[in-house]
């Protein structure tokens, strides 16, 4: 089947609320008590437990066309007493997976914006409750949405429509080599605004506009920013911020036609920095899955700000996918993220000092299937 860049920011723009296709069940309004978790763990499970972990990534790329089934799995798991990470199948160029291998997480990148907005609220450099065009100036904040609103994507900016996307697949296609400046995308937004406080409608604009705002704030570029605050005191070592850095290898290869020949980004440097402040990161397993103990386990932010991340009366809450306990464990957070060669799903437990990653090698993926049979197999190890 063949993909555009178009499809491309269609299936980013949805994956939030569907971690491919699954809309997660609403959580209860006051969310699970966070503290701080102990430093993750570095021990390695016995193998001789592992068996039925390994099973689960055996089964997802047994049956690669079902729904919740893949070509190829990633997946880790850490806790505050072991960690484990595996690998099964290929991806889309018939290369080997290993559990080290960077794919696209596209949505989780949400958690990272969100994260650096409530550091620097913390550090009283902004306010969240103050609206948006306090510091970026933007037709799309014209409406005096606050910070706290676009978070949590109330603000009233729908997302992008497909006329919209269908003419940044067109700019994309044209030059996918080309660097797209941070919220460039905006430039083809044509929906009109709705009043704040909206009810909750999954917005990619409202991340675009985040991201100037932490440029605005910071002075500096979002990556300098997010690196500095966030992936090196998590010790996130396996992690790009596209396009201002490059996936390490191993890569998992893509085949999107509009972005042509492999250029190092993931899937070409045109899109990943198109989608920067809203899907651009890429990573392997270990690294997603270390960034979700850290950030809700309070390690990288102080617990109340994670528990403002995580409460809500919904599916979202700032910048963080609020799951029931539909995975078997206790009330999860977390993101999920597609694009067509990939779908990332990141659960943390707070109660069982959890966390999870899953990256498929194909996109829409009804990831939640398989994650809750990794959170069954994983509930007999823990302690």
């Amino acid at each position: 089947m063949r993909w555009s860049a178009a499809a491309l920011l269609v299936i980013a723009a949805v994956v939030g609320c569907s971690g491919g296709g699954e809309v997660p069940t609403p959580a209860p309004d006051t969310p699970a008590s966070v503290g701080t978790f102990p430093v993750p763990a570095t021990q390695t499970l016995d193998p001789a437990k592992a068996g039925a972990l390994q099973d689960v990534l055996a089964r997802i790329v047994e049956f690669p066309d079902s729904p919740s089934g893949s070509r190829g799995a990633t997946v880790t798991v850490i806790t505050d007493h072991w960690t484990w990470s595996g690998a099964a199948g290929t991806d889309s160029r018939g290369t080997p997976l290993r559990p080290d291998t960077s794919m696209a997480v596209a949505s989780i990148t949400k958690t990272f914006l969100a994260a650096e907005v409530m550091l620097l609220a913390n550090a009283g450099k902004l306010s969240l409750d103050v609206p948006l065009s306090r510091y970026v100036q933007h037709k799309l904040t014209a409406n005096n949405a606050t910070v706290r609103q676009h978070l949590s994507m109330t603000s009233g900016v729908p997302d992008f429509q497909s006329d919209d996307v269908a003419r940044v697949d067109k700019a994309v296609a044209a030059a996918p080599g080309r660097h797209w400046r941070l919220a460039q995308s905006l430039d083809y937004y044509t929906s009109a605004v709705n009043v704040p406080n909206s009810p909750y409608s999954y917005s990619n604009p409202s991340y675009a506009l985040l991201g100037l705002l932490i440029e605005k704030v910071t002075g500096q570029p979002l990556a300098t920013a997010l690196r500095r605050d966030l992936a090196l005191p998590a010790g996130l070592r396996h992690l790009a911020f596209q396009d201002a850095e490059k996936p390490q290898p191993p890569v998992a290869g893509d085949r999107n036609e509009s972005c042509g020949q492999p250029d190092g980004f993931l899937p070409c440097r045109a899109f990943a920095s198109a989608i920067a402040p809203f899907g651009g990161v890429a990573a392997d397993a270990p690294t997603v899955a270390r960034w979700g103990y850290q950030l809700y386990g309070g390690r990288i932010l102080p617990p109340d700000l994670v528990r403002q991340m995580t409460a809500g009366d919904g599916e979202y809450g700032l910048g963080t996918m609020r799951f029931t306990r539909q995975f078997g464990l206790g009330d999860a957070y977390g993101h999920g993220g597609d694009l067509p060669d990939h779908t990332s799903l990141l659960v943390v437990i707070p109660e069982k000092k959890l966390s999870i990653a899953l990256v498929l090698a194909d996109g829409g993926r009804h990831i939640g299937r398989p994650m809750g049979d990794l959170t069954t197999a994983v509930q007999p190890l823990l302690r």
